[in-house]
This record gives C-alpha cells, sequence and structure tokens, in this order.
C-alpha cells in the first residue's frame, strides 16, 4: 500500500493544471472575495472578520478540490484505462486502496491549506496565535480526508465520461451549501437548519471553532465521522462490486 501512496502523490505532484486548481485558485479566490473587505467589521452571527472567515473557507474549498475533483476522475479513468484491473491481480485488499487514494490525496491537500493561510497572513493581515495556526492545519488537514473517501466512491460510482458532471455537481452543491463561498448566516433560517447536516458546513465549522478559541460542536463532529465511515464504506464496496463484475 506505501507504493501505491508514493506512485499516487509522484503522479499528482506532476499534474501541473491540478495543482493550480488546487493551491493556488483557492488563494485567488479568498483575494476576490475578502479583497476590498477592513478588518474590524465582523460578520453577524460569527464573531469573526471576513477575512479570518473566508480563510477558513477558501482553505477547506482548495482541500476539498485537491481530494474531491483528483480523485473520482482519476479512479474512473484508471478503471477504464485497465489499471485498476492490473492492481486486483496483487494482493492489495479493497480497505488497502481505498486508505491508499484517500491518504495520497490528503498529503496533496495540505500544500493548498498552507498557501491560503500564508496569503491571508500577509495580504489581509490576519493574525492568529500560534497554536491557533497549527490546529487549524491540522483540522482542516484531517477533515479533508470525508471528501477524500468520497472522491474514491465517486470514482467507482460512475464511468469515466459520467464523472466529471457528477463530480462538478457534488463539489459546487457541497461548497455552495456548506458556507464555504458565502457565510451560511446569510441563507434563509429554513436553509440553515439543513445545511448544517452537510459535511462541508461541519468541515468550516471546525476551522471556524478554532478562531474562536472554543471547542467544536459535537454534530460537527458526529457529522464528519459519520460522513467518513459512510463514504469509506461505500467507497470499498464499490470497489469490490466492481471486482466481482470483472
Amino acid at each position: 500500500m506505501n507504493s501505491l501512496i508514493r506512485l499516487e502523490l509522484t503522479r499528482a505532484l506532476r499534474n501541473r493544471k491540478f495543482l493550480f486548481f488546487s493551491v493556488i485558485y483557492p488563494s485567488v479566490l479568498f483575494l476576490i472575495i475578502a479583497g476590498n473587505a477592513d478588518s474590524t467589521t465582523k460578520i453577524p452571527g460569527t464573531g469573526l472578520t471576513l477575512p479570518t472567515y473566508m480563510m477558513v473557507s477558501m482553505a477547506s474549498f482548495g482541500a476539498l478540490t485537491a481530494v474531491l475533483m483528483g480523485n473520482s476522475e482519476r479512479i474512473a479513468k484508471e478503471r477504464e484505462g485497465g489499471w485498476v484491473r492490473q492492481l486486483r491481480l496483487t494482493t492489495l485488499p479493497g480497505r488497502g486502496y481505498v486508505l491508499a487514494k484517500t491518504a495520497s490525496a490528503a498529503v496533496v491537500s495540505l500544500p493548498s491549506i498552507v498557501v491560503v493561510f500564508v496569503v491571508a497572513a500577509a495580504v489581509k493581515d490576519v493574525r492568529l496565535d500560534a497554536w491557533q495556526w497549527l490546529a487549524l492545519t491540522g483540522a482542516i488537514w484531517a477533515g479533508s480526508l470525508v471528501f477524500a473517501a468520497l472522491g474514491v466512491a465517486l470514482g467507482y460510482l460512475a464511468s469515466g465520461d459520467a464523472v466529471r458532471p457528477i463530480t462538478m455537481i457534488t463539489y459546487f452543491g457541497l461548497s455552495m451549501l456548506g458556507g464555504l463561498w458565502m457565510p451560511t448566516t446569510t441563507f434563509p433560517e429554513w436553509l440553515q437548519d439543513i445545511v448544517k447536516w452537510l459535511p462541508t458546513h461541519a468541515y468550516a465549522a471546525l476551522g471556524q471553532a478554532i478562531e474562536q478559541s472554543r471547542a467544536p460542536h459535537l454534530q460537527d463532529l458526529v457529522v464528519l465521522v459519520v460522513s467518513f465511515a459512510l463514504f469509506a464504506g461505500g467507497a470499498a464496496w464499490l470497489y469490490r462490486k466492481d471486482t466481482l463484475k470483472a
């Protein structure tokens, strides 16, 4: 499994288009959204300024881009190209394949998180304690595993031609409704009650809790844990199902 992880990392780091959209693009969005915002006005219901709030949102968005968009399409193409069929001839179990894909994608997501933080601190003068920077990096990085598992599941759910629109709808839907592009406090109250159960909302809420120097809500932790279990379990099941069909 370690060899597969190293191979996946090498392939991802050689893809310049993928690196641009997962590492650079979130920072550009951050500057566009928070570019004219001041460092004193706070978003109602959060106690955070727009630059501080959007820093976590865009770091989460960048990690989501790296693990979801990269995994799903790559896996679908590997299935069509026969690479996965070759892996089935080895001793690698289904859970090992899922874990290898998930772990390698999560490692690639780390630069996107760090770059957004550096831009926010240098350009928008976002200031946090040292423990908060470390905790934010760890929380957002670990949380990206949830969406890495989802990317694996989507890669086995659809063929190469169909996986792109399915992934895009999932990607943009989770990003917008989860509050990664705009504060969910601007949503209608009925919609706020619904999006609280989305993994992207819980994902961003972890970082916001750290910025507010408080413990995360139990509901957010439960949503992320349950989502990871469902996505990883679904990915392993789809892998085995695909194996039986072959």
